[in-house]
């Protein structure tokens, strides 16, 4: 089916965090968010290799905690952009030849199931290009910028995408190229893939995935922690 091979972005600066520390390099059940999402993906057999993007200036703390933490998959460790998109496509530039296919991740979401990893990937495989979504819970309203709403969406159709985007690199890279020659900045992979005309496809995943943003979803990451610690000992 192809090599494959990760790109995991972990070039935040975490300001919403409210602290000086990048969201990436916070604790979390004794080590940083990082290293839970590294070690994640190296547990991970059909992943070949992975890239790290980080911001710049952050390679050698980096460096640090792949020894530290025995994280042996990791190919290169690279600066990121100024934005996202950037930061994505200076990793897959830094992906060995021989890889076919690639999972973009972001390094904040430490809790992605190994299951829907594997689902994702199996769905880019088939179709060639597929993310994690779950179905969205909320009403959604279309609001201008008076505060005045001007649609409401039916929420059967509204799904909430996640990471691991997983694609064929060959394609993934010529939607970056498309997109950095018309000066499009996306909001993420699968946007770039739609605008070349390629079809993505959802899969759906879990809400425990959650990106770690804020000061609460740190508190409720440990508390799933605790949880799955003590389910693992009953």
């Amino acid at each position: 089916m192809g090599k494959i091979g990760a790109v995991i972005v972990a070039g935040g600066t975490g300001t919403r965090m409210g602290g000086t520390t990048s969201k990436q390099y916070l604790e979390l059940g004794g080590k940083p968010v990082l290293v839970h999402t590294l070690e994640l993906f190296q547990s991970i057999q059909e992943v070949e290799t992975i890239v790290l993007t980080v911001k710049p200036g952050d390679e050698e703390r980096c460096a640090h905690l792949l020894q530290q933490y025995n994280i042996t998959n990791v190919h290169a460790i690279v600066p990121g952009g100024k934005e996202r998109q950037h930061s994505v496509f200076a990793g897959l530039q830094a992906l060995p030849d021989t890889m076919e296919w690639v999972m973009v991740h972001d390094a904040v979401r430490p809790f992605v199931a190994v299951k829907h990893i594997r689902a994702c990937m199996d769905k880019a495989q088939e179709t060639g290009a597929a993310v994690l979504a779950v179905r969205v819970k909320d009403t959604i309203k279309v609001v201008d910028e008076t505060g005045r709403i001007e649609a409401t969406p039916e929420r059967q159709s509204l799904w909430a995408i996640q990471t691991p985007q997983a694609f064929r690199l060959s394609s993934l890279m010529a939607a970056h190229r498309q997109a950095e020659l018309s000066g499009f900045t996306g909001t993420d992979d699968a946007m770039l893939m739609e605008r070349a005309g390629h079809t993505v496809h959802v899969v759906e995943g879990s809400y425990n995935n959650i990106k770690l943003t804020t000061p609460d979803d740190l508190l409720w990451a440990g508390w799933f922690l605790d949880q799955a610690k003590k389910e693992g000992e009953q």
